[in-house]
């Protein structure tokens, strides 16, 4: 192991979005930021590639043209599927957040944000797995151990901000793992070539999956069909660990079920049309690692278990809680190392729940109701009918609200989360 003289102020491991949105605030600022990456870019990721208004202003925050020019499909709102009816509930207006979503696959969506993070000060290194912490003799993180082809060597930094994704293997090897009292999903997705749906400028939510192969019987889970403004569309469904199917189904054989049972002029049955595989991934949600801070390492995003429980919504909370990891990494840095420093540290966690922990909570029951295929399908026959009920239910789903003032609907979800215990 030879020892570089790269050094850093922050070393963030992982160039997702939620580590590229921390080292863009952190190098936009000031700060001397190590962005490291295992793969190179571009790289293909499992993901719904469906950004709601909440994530579109962190993309905005962090400097990046959304416009349709750019390449962005912009869409309206949501499309609910369920019960017999369909019903568009358009992204609410707000103070808070732009009233317009996004897609966009994140082949390249990764790769634009970090080289954000670069354009505003950051160093990316690609192809450089970190394999382990480094610690001093007070168990503290004091910088990584990274492979690269070129050879290992070791970073060193004050402080180190794990933004690993779902595996967490960073946090893990402090003995940091996942929570089995926290809610866990699984999600597959491909891609289609479909031009009849390709521009929709509505991202479309299915909460009911049936299918044909067993009888038209209910499926578990929920599905979504999402334009990508390019001849394609990123079709996927989502299972809850709250479902009895979780982990006991096949969750490929399950997304072609449901696709069997779509209108034949989508041409979702014609493997011609497929583009690439059926690829699956983990949806860690509701803070199911803690503790975001500890030892001089902070999580970020799917690391920490970020996912929202409502809709496993992840990039805006990976981002969003980049962000706040900056601001507050500088404040910390400012201060002279040692108590002072550690307090202001401190503060990541305290701020998070604040933020996310009772809205986290209210997920929570609502995935152990929505894991019984019969509650969805009830949810759905009396909900769907009342467009004002689905409307309060989007921005609940969501998490979208003002959150000083705002309409009735923004101050009850508001109230709820206050008032629900922080997980």
């Amino acid at each position: 192991m030879t020892q570089t003289d790269v050094d850093a102020d922050v070393i963030v491991v992982g160039a997702g979005p939620g580590g590229s949105a921390t080292a863009y605030h952190l190098a936009k600022h000031g700060a001397k930021v190590l962005l490291l990456e295992k793969t190179e870019f571009p790289r293909e990721k499992v993901c719904g590639d469906g950004l709601t208004p909440r994530a579109v202003k962190q993309l905005i925050d962090m400097g990046i043209d959304v416009s349709p020019e750019a390449g962005w499909l912009q869409n309206k709102g949501l499309r609910v599927i369920g019960g017999g009816l369909r019903l568009e509930l358009k992204w609410p207006e707000l103070a808070a957040y732009p009233d317009f979503g996004l897609v966009r696959t994140r082949l390249d969506f990764d790769d634009m944000l970090a080289k954000q993070a670069v354009k505003a000060g950051a160093t990316l290194l690609t192809g450089h797995k970190v394999t382990a912490p480094l610690l001093d003799a007070q168990a503290r993180v004091t910088g990584v151990e990274v492979s690269t082809p070129a050879g290992d060597k070791v970073f060193r930094a004050p402080l180190v901000i794990a933004a690993d994704g779902v595996s967490g293997k960073f946090p893990q090897a402090l003995g940091y793992n996942k929570r089995d009292d926290r809610p866990m999903g699984v999600a597959v997705r491909r891609y289609y070539r479909c031009a009849v749906k390709a521009d929709d400028d509505y991202l479309e939510s299915w909460l009911e999956l049936r299918s044909k192969e067993a009888g038209d019987n209910l499926l578990p889970g929920y599905g979504w069909i999402f334009g990508l403004g390019d001849g394609r569309i990123n079709v996927g469904l989502g299972v809850l660990n709250s479902s009895k199917a979780y982990q006991q189904t096949n969750y490929r054989q399950m997304l072609s079920d449901w696709m069997a049972a779509t209108p034949p002029e989508w041409g979702l049955t014609d493997e011609a049309n497929a583009d690439g595989k059926i690829l699956g991934a983990a949806l860690p949600m509701g803070f199911n690692r803690t503790p975001h801070y500890a030892r001089g390492m902070m999580l970020v995003g799917d690391s920490g278990g970020m996912v929202n429980p409502f809709n496993g919504e992840g990039i805006a909370y990976a981002m969003e809680s980049g962000q706040l990891a900056a601001e507050i990494a500088l404040q910390a840095l400012a201060r002279p190392a040692g108590q002072a420093r550690e307090l202001a540290l401190h503060a990541y966690p305290q701020e998070l729940k604040s933020r996310f922990g009772g809205y986290y909570r209210l997920g929570g029951v609502f995935v152990k109701l929505i894991g019984n295929p019969q509650v969805m399908k009830i949810a759905t026959k009396h909900g769907m009918p009342h467009p004002t009920l689905m409307r309060f239910v989007l921005k609940l789903l969501a998490n979208l609200t003002d959150p000083r003032g705002g309409d009735a609907m923004d101050r009850i979800i508001n109230a709820m989360s206050r008032v629900a215990p922080a997980v």
